[in-house]
């Protein structure tokens, strides 16, 4: 949980919403970090009570029927062509501090990257959750030892970052890029079955990652605000300031790590999802099949196939990574939604005023990001009424074989 959450974002974007708000930025992260729990053991509480591999599709359906829940689902799995190539290229950025690749040098590698994630998902997730545990423990080490020489130097540093606390709304655009780092959330719920007891682990798991991560990021903001920035990443600059050296080697390792740990669980998530969707004759018979290690094999290799596909026209045409960000925070925020009304119904009242902060979360985020919303409405306004036609004629069919 805490290693998907930290995952590309950990090393890069609180330099990015320094970039946006400046000091407040930090601002933003705690705002961000309280805002967030409500809505995570919202999250926990559906899928311990309701484990299922469609994650937050089935929740949505439940509770409002069977269209509503699998456009949740599909747009779910058509923000992969979106937040895969982010991921990816906010990993290059570490690879980059390591070892300069450019044009099809970049390309080939990134390739070979998700032929390595196809190796570490055949076994299931249980192996990469043990790597994943070790280097959450290697992450969370890092930031520690770095906010220490920090404190140690505190009375020589000053403020480094530009004094824009008081705006408002630029803490705002800075919480709509930081939301990345809090997606993940709703891909465990999709893992629910992989737990022994999801009804008593999956709240735990899910809050303490979350408390964890945030604090990881309010602490690499803090230091970032006091650390002269240079040339290059800001983490590596501050490594560098703090430590006297091999930032690029120990950041750049972790942050390929994570990144690369990050679009792991969402691969396994989605190749999930389209496991339970091939089953209940959503999408085709053929994805309906497991190994030995219960995992999707057809499924999961369309969905590394379709982010070779996607990376390789992200190369060809190029495009901004703060966009690929807000347009995929734009359709979370949007599934995050629908799941808290979800739980206004599948949940007992006394989850209510957790509901309630959840839903005006979302609000308050779907004003933030603004005009970047576009594409999650522009997927809901497509797919919506595609998949009631399909209802209403799976529908008409049996009523004529029933006549």
């Amino acid at each position: 949980m805490a290693t998907t959450l930290l995952g590309t974002g950990v090393f890069i974007l609180p330099e990015m919403t320094i970039a946006t708000a400046g000091s407040g930025a930090l601002l933003a992260w705690i705002l961000l970090t309280l805002a967030i729990i409500p809505v995570t053991l919202v999250f926990a509480r559906l899928a311990g009570v309701f484990p299922h591999a469609a994650g937050p599709a089935y929740f949505v359906e439940k509770a409002f029927g069977r269209t509503a829940g699998r456009t949740t689902g599909l747009i779910f799995l058509l923000v992969v062509p979106i937040g895969t190539p982010a991921a990816i290229l906010m990993t290059f950025q570490f690879i980059n501090a390591l070892v300069p690749l450019v044009g099809w040098q970049q390309l080939m590698t990134e390739l070979a990257l998700l032929l390595l994630l196809l190796a570490l998902n055949l076994k299931g997730i249980q192996v990469s959750a043990k790597l994943q545990f070790a280097l959450t423990l290697a992450i969370v080490s890092v930031v520690v030892i770095l906010f220490g020489a920090g404190g140690a130097k505190l009375g020589d540093l000053e403020l480094a970052a530009p004094q824009a606390g008081s705006d408002m709304g630029l803490v705002m655009a800075a919480a709509g890029i930081a939301f990345w780092s809090f997606l993940g959330i709703e891909a465990m719920t999709h893992l629910a079955n992989d737990f022994k007891r999801p009804d008593k682990d999956m709240l735990p798991a899910m809050i303490i990652g979350t408390i964890l991560v945030g604090l990881v990021y309010v602490t690499c903001t803090l230091l970032l605000l006091f650390v002269p920035k240079g040339e290059g990443l800001a983490m590596v600059n501050a490594f560098d300031h703090l430590l006297g050296g091999y930032g690029a080697q120990v950041i750049g390792i972790l942050g390929i790590a994570g990144g690369l740990s990050t679009v792991n669980v969402y691969t396994a998530s989605v190749a999930r999802l389209i496991w339970s969707f091939s089953r209940e004759g959503v999408l085709p018979r053929y994805f309906d099949k497991l190994n030995q290690h219960r995992v999707p094999v057809r499924a999961l290799v369309a969905v590394l196939l379709t982010m070779a596909t996607v990376i390789c026209l992200t190369y060809l045409f190029g495009q901004e990574l703060e966009h690929l960000i807000a347009w995929t925070n734009g359709v979370f925020v949007l599934i995050y939604l629908v799941s808290m009304l979800a739980a206004a119904k599948l949940l007992s009242k006394r989850y209510l005023p957790l509901v309630i902060t959840g839903v005006g979360f979302c609000l308050a985020m779907t004003l933030a990001l603004g005009a970047n919303m576009l594409y999650a409405l522009l997927l809901v306004s497509v797919l919506a009424p595609l998949l009631w036609w399909q209802k209403t004629h799976l529908v008409r069919k049996q009523t004529c074989r029933v006549g």
